[in-house]
């Protein structure tokens, strides 16, 4: 799959997701072989401004393929942002129209641009006008059940310069709740030219082959299913080339749990680290046994020494 002058190794790809994918986990995705990347959602407008913490976003680190996600409306603000993150050196440009969150599609921006398919027509182009790197986007199914025009924006974004679209086959108003729509990715790979990357309910190796087969699409991206669960992606790439997909123990969740802790101390600080830590052990030691009792000590756990010695203690209890 090339998209645009970019030509990834691989078809599975990890989502943009606030609060997960930073350059921590983005290093540990990379490992797991990842196709793409990318970085938490950043607000175009803040850059606009110059937002000091929304720059930090940006930072790239071993990804060999990484793609930075903007979010706005305003077609000339989406051009700088884009032209700000092309600095970086990342692969390429993704445009967020697929948020539902209040306060982004609240304010016009994310998911609320399937409402105005011209509109999002205008920020793909001038987008595509302000940098040289590949630029693609991210849609859901639609705004509501009766506004599902999936098929009708991904057109007029492929019209507008797009070299790839992705497609959430959820609504806004569904959020992240419900089946997503896989139906709805089969159309609109039959209706575009440039390729279509699949997104919604990928939650284990299976669930990435079976999109394929049904949809056509050409890749097939991740989400919510690496929360706690690197793996996954890996899994993926297994099963897609035949393989069996491999199993993981307690004790490389726990040790994965651990580094991921220690990583996110290295680039964020401390303290910093520990408390953006705690979503991911608790993601990391679901099903555990003594998982709920180490959670609560790990939510006060003030060093990363500490909560070593509590991760030890929980793995320890799987074996005793």
């Amino acid at each position: 799959m090339n998209i645009g002058t970019l030509q990834p190794e691989n078809n599975v790809f990890v989502a943009p997701m606030a609060g997960v994918t930073d350059l921590a986990y983005r290093t540990i995705l990379q490992e797991m072989g990842a196709g793409m990347l990318y970085t938490e959602m950043v607000s175009a407008k803040a850059l606009y401004f110059g937002d000091r913490k929304t720059k930090q976003l940006m930072q790239g680190g071993t990804e060999k393929a990484w793609g930075i996600q903007i979010f706005g409306s305003n077609p000339a603000v989406m051009a700088y942002g884009a032209q700000m993150a092309e600095q970086t050196g990342c692969s390429l440009i993704d445009i967020n129209m697929g948020c539902p969150v209040p306060k982004v599609a609240g304010n016009g921006d994310g998911s609320a641009l399937m409402k105005q398919p011209r509109l999002a027509g205008q920020v793909m182009e001038a987008v595509k006008r302000a940098v040289s790197v590949p630029v693609t986007a991210k849609i859901r199914s639609g705004w509501n059940a009766q506004q599902v025009n999936a098929v009708e924006v991904a057109a007029v974004l492929q019209e507008s310069g797009a070299d790839a679209v992705t497609v959430h086959g959820r609504t806004r108003e569904q959020m992240y709740r419900g089946k997503a729509d896989w139906n709805l990715i089969a159309a609109v790979k039959d209706a575009l030219r440039i390729p279509v990357i699949g997104n919604g309910d990928i939650m284990e190796a299976d669930d990435a082959a079976a999109m394929l087969e049904r949809t056509g699409c050409d890749g097939v991206m991740v989400a919510r299913g690496v929360m706690g669960n690197p793996w996954l992606v890996r899994q993926c790439l297994q099963k897609l080339d035949g393989q069996t997909p491999e199993t993981v123990s307690a004790d490389e969740r726990v040790a994965m749990a651990l580094r991921h802790v220690k990583l996110l101390a290295d680039t964020k600080g401390e303290k910093i680290g520990i408390l953006e830590s705690r979503s991911h052990l608790s993601w990391y030691l679901k099903g555990l046994y003594g998982a709920a009792q180490a959670r609560e000590r790990l939510n006060r756990a003030g060093s990363v020494q500490e909560i070593e010695n509590i991760l030890q203690t929980v793995l320890q209890e799987q074996t005793a």
